[in-house]
């Protein structure tokens, strides 16, 4: 028996919804980050862009999972 499992159809579309969301985040402190002076605030958002695009791809990969799943 294979250890991955399908998602629902439910939390595809909540996995989906979480992407929309980390990209619009992802925009934003991007976008941010080019716009402050203060190096404490830019080093923050800097820090969070690149959480940010580990989650994505960490939700990206869930997607995959489950779309492979047979």
């Amino acid at each position: 028996m294979s250890k991955q499992s399908a998602i629902a159809p439910h939390e595809s579309i909540e996995v989906h919804e979480l992407l929309t969301f980390k990209n619009i985040c992802l925009t934003k402190s991007i976008t941010a980050a080019k716009l402050v002076s203060d190096s404490e605030l830019k080093t923050i958002l800097q820090n969070d862009v690149s959480t940010t695009k580990r989650q994505i791809q960490e939700l990206k990969e869930i997607m995959e999972r489950s779309c492979n799943v047979k």
